[in-house]
């Protein structure tokens, strides 16, 4: 799935090159995760003022409303001038006088919603719920510590959850729990604030790091531009079942928590 790296990624690869482009049509395919909430005509003739980023959702400001784009399991978007005829999988075209936006998606968990504002209730269905942004400053330490406090399932399930912290998926969360020395299992609100204060900091380097390797490609993922991530090749434990820690050389182990696979090291994670 793609995480918040991922999304960040994609969102740089085009968000320049698009905005102040007149949107000239729509065209959908078959039906994704949630319906537009309009008729695609609604949306000709708006122009996008820019891309920002909640979480794992693109948002397209529009002229008159917005955009909220979700890549799902297995979503990517290209953007580009000149696009090859709809394939199956591609399930949004928008097209703008600057190219055409193209979701192409195989498993079609992905969404592309249209929404009168941020507060529509629309929106706030999608966003209302989600936690601070981990790359921006808002993300403090005392509230970060506050937050997991309230909190008693293991500290893997809080970060997957995105209620203290947004974006935090399955291969970041691991890595960060390595980098901070934490046990995935141990309970939230068990954890000393020290050791919060480390994972606060590795939250925030794993996911700067990823940004910089433009995300991870386990399968399919690529940016706007059709380029690869390469974060998974320096990843410290996820993916890396059986084979020895790069700190310590005791074999990574993997445990399933919450159905999704969890990776880490039993001599350095021991808290």
């Amino acid at each position: 799935m793609p995480e918040l790296p991922e999304v960040e990624v994609t969102r740089r690869s085009f968000a320049n090159r698009i905005t102040g482009a007149t949107i000239q049509g729509v065209r959908m395919g078959k039906p994704l995760r949630w319906p537009l909430q309009c008729e695609p005509a609604v949306l000709v003739g708006m122009r996008v003022r820019g891309v920002r980023r909640r979480g794992k959702y693109l948002l397209i400001d529009l002229s008159d409303g917005l955009l909220l784009v979700h890549l799902g399991m297995s979503g990517s978007v290209i953007f580009d001038r000149h696009l090859p005829p709809a394939g199956v999988h591609d399930h949004f075209d928008m097209v703008t006088d600057l190219g055409t936006l193209r979701l192409h998606d195989p498993r079609r968990f992905g969404a592309v919603v249209f929404a009168a504002g941020e507060s529509d209730p629309v929106a706030q269905k999608l966003l209302g719920h989600l936690g601070v942004e981990p790359l921006d400053d808002g993300f403090d330490p005392a509230a970060f510590l506050a937050g997991l406090r309230q909190r008693k399932a293991p500290i893997k399930q809080v970060l997957l959850a995105g209620e203290v912290v947004v974006g935090v998926g399955n291969i970041y969360a691991s890595e960060a729990l390595f980098l901070a020395g934490i046990r995935p299992t141990s309970p939230a609100n068990s954890i000393s604030k020290p050791r919060v204060a480390k994972l606060h900091a590795a939250v925030k380097d794993v996911l700067s790091r990823a940004v910089e390797k433009g995300g991870s490609t386990l399968r399919d993922f690529s940016n706007a531009n059709g380029e690869s991530g390469y974060f998974q090749l320096e990843a410290n434990v996820y993916g890396r079942e059986g084979a020895p820690c790069r700190v310590c050389a005791t074999p990574v182990r993997a445990i399933r928590q919450g159905q999704r696979s969890t990776y880490y090291c039993m001599v350095c994670q021991k808290r």
